[in-house]
């Protein structure tokens, strides 16, 4: 077995969203090690949408009251139906007594009026309204019970696994749950699936029935890159935040909750995704289809042979870390023919400081038929007189 390492490497740098997020699809999901940055929140993860890194987990897995970060779950049934066209923006519901009354934080709907769907859904995402979900959970399911038990159906069709949904509002119930790692992919879906969309996250703010509010969330009047989610907070799951920002083509996503303030939730976020910029980077190291090397074929009807790999492959790293990259070929040398395209012929493995160690199967490149009986006589007494390389 023939094993190579490579040094010095290029990396290609990608500043397309799309094509980030295109190279993370062939990537397996995991967990930067190496670096680790305490936080005051209970719950928390930080997550590189571009490679399907987690930089910072804290107890993201244990369930936890979601407060109006839940209201995210009430807006995804929202777009999948708006997607599908079962519903428009100008549909209208009427606003029921039992949602007029709702208490917390409200958009201010009248009883009996009836409200378009754009403005319920910025009532939800700007105002953080409890009146316009359950408004919209009455006009989708009849009642806020029966849209909760949809809810919960829906959520693990996703593969939200530590979530469960009593209410459309977050209001505090027994049995009303989420985790932070399911906020954050609940929090991916309504980016990728929805982004014609998802748009309406980014407004600071809206003004309803004469009434004009900001959006809660703290990080969209920074200049942060900041463009969603959502914010939390009752007395049993302090102040939370869900928020997406993008910076030079990498998108970011935090989730945290239990903080004790909305100044500490405010500034926590801050200094946690300027951290994960600052102390990370996602590099791209191989481009699907490049040649990796040129391996030597014995007894072929060619000489050498185009080793590519089938995917993209893009990690997320500290920069330490990635001085500290290794990358090996393996395979056998000379590789005996016949070799069918696109059959595997070796390995490349990447192993760098805190991620775990990776394997590409080496690929050929192109078909290479085996010589003929007189042509393998001539290559193997050509190798005894004069040996091979």
């Amino acid at each position: 077995m023939f094993v190579k390492d490579m040094k010095g490497i290029s990396v290609f740098q990608h500043h397309s969203l799309r094509a980030l997020i295109s190279i993370a699809a062939f990537l397996v999901s995991s967990t930067l090690t190496a670096q680790t940055i305490e936080t005051a929140a209970r719950h928390a993860v930080l997550y590189d949408l571009t490679t399907d890194t987690i930089l910072l987990d804290k107890a993201s897995d244990v369930p936890m009251p979601p407060a109006s970060m839940s209201k995210l779950m009430t807006v995804y049934m929202v777009f999948e139906r708006l997607k599908a066209g079962r519903l428009s923006m100008d549909d209208k519901f009427v606003v029921s007594r039992k949602a007029w009354r709702k208490g917390g934080s409200k958009m201010f709907v009248m009883v009996k009026s009836r409200v378009s769907v754009k403005d319920l859904l910025r009532g939800i995402i700007i105002q953080s309204g409890n009146d316009a979900c359950i408004v919209i959970a009455e006009g989708l399911s009849g009642s806020e019970d029966a849209f909760a038990e949809e809810m919960t159906r829906k959520a693990k069709e996703i593969g939200l696994t530590n979530s469960s949904f009593k209410n459309a509002t977050g209001w505090p119930a027994d049995g009303h749950y989420m985790s932070a790692r399911d906020i954050a992919t609940l929090s991916k879906k309504l980016i990728l699936d929805f982004p014609e969309y998802y748009k309406l996250f980014i407004e600071t703010e809206f003004t309803f029935g004469g009434i004009k509010q900001g959006n809660r969330n703290p990080l969209l009047y920074k200049g942060f890159g900041a463009d969603g989610l959502k914010t939390g907070h009752t007395e049993a799951s302090g102040y939370g935040l869900a928020a997406s920002t993008i910076r030079k083509g990498r998108r970011l996503l935090l989730v945290i909750n239990g903080l004790n303030s909305k100044r500490a939730r405010a500034s926590e976020s801050a200094r946690l995704i300027d951290w994960a910029y600052r102390e990370t980077s996602s590099y791209a190291l191989f481009k699907k289809g490049s040649v990796i090397e040129t391996a030597n074929i014995w007894l072929g009807k060619t000489a050498n042979l185009p080793l590519v790999i089938n995917r993209d492959i893009t990690l997320t790293m500290s920069r330490k870390a990635r001085q500290e990259m290794k990358v090996k070929l393996s395979y056998k040398n000379p590789i005996p023919a016949p070799i069918k395209k696109g059959s595997q012929v070796g390995l490349v493995s990447i192993t760098a400081p805190g991620i775990s160690p990776i394997e590409v199967p080496l690929l050929a490149n192109s078909d290479v038929e085996q010589l003929g009986p007189m042509g393998r006589i001539n290559a193997a007494a050509k190798y005894l007189l004069f040996g091979g390389s």
